[in-house]
């Protein structure tokens, strides 16, 4: 194999940076302390911890005074430039959604973008350029270079973009460097690019959940189920930071001290509460998730300093390194929305094959908010939370439609302000299931004003909980996945929330059979007051994990008593387009394979403008028809089935007969045969 040009391309490379007057600092020289943290705290390119060496790196700014670091890798082969996957994205990580150290440690650009990774999770710069430069020696011995150059972004989900060619390094001079800054600032990604990076990036969060909830179930003793969800959440918390207000707490601020007041738990406590303190979360829910989270993180046991450390230390590190960089780049919905299902299948009665408690799927909670007409000017509640999945899809739709809707920033922003302190309403009885409900609300941006651990059937009066605790919250819009053990399937939580609005919509998911007769005494009371809109069949599927529980979604318009004649909208929304497979070791357990996107949409459009909106559907899925008022059963009903028979029918049925009467007479002949034979 021919010899590395390493030190030459080194050599050219930094004599260029020397030239520009740039401030490059080479291997073992520091740029600012938080650079060098964040690559000594990172996995190296081995794959152990740290010893993250970049060859030259310099920290610039634009004219917006916004910093930019660089990060340059050096090579010395020809074709050690930069290694691609299938999709053209570099290829950082293998099949399994590991660290491919193979790539990193061979290609240029791989290892820059490495590098850029670390920066971007571990400290607060978002936005970083990756730079990898090779080379070779041609015939004449003259060395031939190349470059490829990489924005690194939470934009892109640290995957990083390629910027252009360049054939130096003319574009950080100084008189160059905003010019430069401007065409990456134009790079877009299309919405194909998006979904495809989201759906790796989802992947990665997967294993990096079950890696971590193996992690610490088999290396740290003594932690119960709540304890594991809770050190989750108070890390979290503590970690997140508000700029200008609250420092991100850091893996060296913990001292591993025994003196009173001073151990991890009081270090991590203390972040907590300047974290609240600063979002000026209400008192009282306040001292609720700091007594809560107190009762794990001040343990005895986990403060206890064993080789110098305490447990509190490692499981915190543990969780920043695992799941620091997802939080960073803010896959928001997709990132709570897996981190709450797989931390809920930690508490141990998410095991328990009798519990009834099942998550919402993220695009089921999108539908049914879509289904209860949910608006930017909408008050939305719900009486069976969980962890608050439906209320943080409709504060997405409400945010969106303010967005799209509002011109005025000022305006816009007090909107935003509006959505998320005041028009939401979640009602929790489960304390653990609660944290997590408040822990999304607060990582969605902070909805979580009104999320009460209350039970809503004994305790609720209808106020606010938080702010206008004397006022009525103006529900019009209800939203639900309830308990099926409670009474007529969870139908009572419906009753209730029903009968305290006073106008509006409606969209729940329960077990069918709750529309067939196991919930009458529910049923009929509710349409003495409010009429059923539609009545969806779901995929018996939906709800992975759990026996196949035959679910519908019923929609209801809110203080209108439902009439005999009023027409029901009948859909059978079974094959709504998803594949859905429940393995452990796959990646992905839910595939768009036939249009699914497009029929959620179709069915919105279905429910509220009727049948002139069939498109993939047909009349055999879709039926309008009236139902009993006086009967509560009534609610399950299917489009009937065209009995006559038609042309086409009749061609089969003669065409099977002269089959069978064929191959009679030729079975008759050949026994005669045989007799004749004989």
């Amino acid at each position: 194999m021919s010899q590395s040009v390493e030190p030459n391309i080194a050599d050219l490379a930094n004599g260029w940076l020397k030239n520009y007057k740039l401030p490059y600092k080479l291997e073992q020289e520091s740029v600012n302390s938080e650079i060098d943290k964040a690559l000594s705290d990172y996995y190296s390119k081995n794959g152990g911890v740290g010893g993250n060496r970049v060859d030259a790196k310099i920290l610039l700014q634009d004219k917006n005074l916004n910093f930019y670091p660089i990060l340059i890798e050096y090579k010395g082969y020809k074709n050690s430039l930069i290694k691609l996957d299938a999709n053209h994205q570099v290829e950082n990580k293998t099949a399994k959604n590991e660290p491919n150290l193979k790539n990193i440690n061979s290609f240029a650009v791989n290892g820059a973008v490495h590098y850029a990774n670390a920066v971007l999770h571990h400290t607060s710069y978002t936005d970083i350029i990756a730079i990898g430069m090779t080379g070779h020696k041609d015939e004449a011995g003259n060395i031939k270079h190349q470059i490829g150059v990489y924005f690194v972004s939470k934009n892109n989900f640290g995957v990083g973009q390629k910027v252009g060619e360049f054939s130096d390094f003319s574009f950080l001079a100084p008189k160059n460097f905003d010019a430069f800054i401007e065409k990456v600032k134009t790079l877009q990604l299309s919405q194909e690019e998006i979904d495809k990076l989201k759906e790796q990036r989802e992947k990665e969060i997967d294993a990096s959940l079950r890696k971590l909830n193996h992690d610490i179930y088999d290396n740290e003793k003594g932690l119960g189920e709540n304890d594991r969800v809770y050190l989750v959440a108070a890390s979290i918390i503590a970690t997140l930071g508000i700029p200008g207000k609250v420092a991100p707490l850091e893996k060296t601020d913990f001292k591993s001290s025994i003196e009173i007041g001073n151990t991890d738990g009081d270090i991590i406590v203390r972040k907590i509460k300047a974290f609240l303190d600063a979002k000026e979360i209400p008192e009282e829910k306040k001292n609720l998730i700091l007594r809560t989270l107190q009762n794990t993180l001040t343990t005895e046991n986990i403060n206890k300093i064993v080789e110098g450390e305490s447990q509190l230390k490692r499981v915190f590190t543990k969780i920043v390194d695992d799941l620091g960089i997802y939080y960073k780049i803010g896959l928001t919905t997709d990132f709570t929305g897996k981190l709450f299902n797989e931390m809920y299948g930690w508490l141990g009665f998410s095991q328990d094959k009798l519990n009834d408690v099942v998550l919402t799927p993220s695009y089921v909670s999108n539908l049914l908010v879509k289904l209860a007409r949910v608006n930017k000017d909408s008050y939305v509640w719900d009486f069976a939370t969980g962890s608050a999945g439906l209320l943080v899809s409709a504060m997405n739709e409400m945010l969106n439609d303010a967005k799209n809707t509002i011109t005025s920033p000022e305006e816009l922003t007090q909107k935003e302000i509006k959505i998320k302190a005041e028009q939401l309403l979640g009602l929790e009885l489960l304390s653990s299931v609660y944290m997590l409900a408040i822990l999304n609300m607060i990582l969605m941006g902070d909805g979580s004003s009104n999320i009460l651990n209350k039970d809503s059937l004994l305790d609720f009066d209808g106020n606010y909980g938080f702010g206008k605790t004397n006022s009525k919250f103006p529900a019009d819009a209800f939203i639900l996945n309830p308990p099926y053990s409670a009474n007529g399937n969870g139908m009572n939580f419906v009753e209730k929330a029903l009968d305290m609005m006073n106008k509006g919509y409606a969209a729940i998911i329960i077990q069918n059979s709750a529309g067939s007769g196991r919930a009458k005494e529910y049923t009929k009371r509710i349409l003495e007051k409010h009429t059923l809109l539609a009545s969806i069949k779901m995929p018996v599927d939906i709800f992975i994990g759990k026996a196949s529980v035959q679910t519908n979604i019923y929609v209801f318009k809110v203080n209108e008593k439902h009439h005999k004649e009023e027409m029901v909208k009948f859909i059978d929304f079974s094959s709504d387009g998803y594949t859905r497979t429940n393995r452990k070791k796959t990646s992905n357990n839910l595939k768009d394979t036939n249009q699914a996107k497009q029929r959620y949409e179709e069915l919105v459009n279905l429910v509220r403008l009727g049948k002139s909106k069939l498109n993939i559907y047909t009349n055999k899925e879709y039926h309008e028809a009236t139902i009993d008022p006086k009967n509560g059963a009534d609610w399950n009903q299917s489009a009937p089935q065209d009995e006559k028979p038609t042309l086409q029918d009749f061609k089969k049925t003669v065409s099977d007969y002269l089959a069978w009467e064929v191959s009679t007479i030729l079975k008759q002949q050949n026994i005669k045969d045989e007799s004749v034979g004989k």
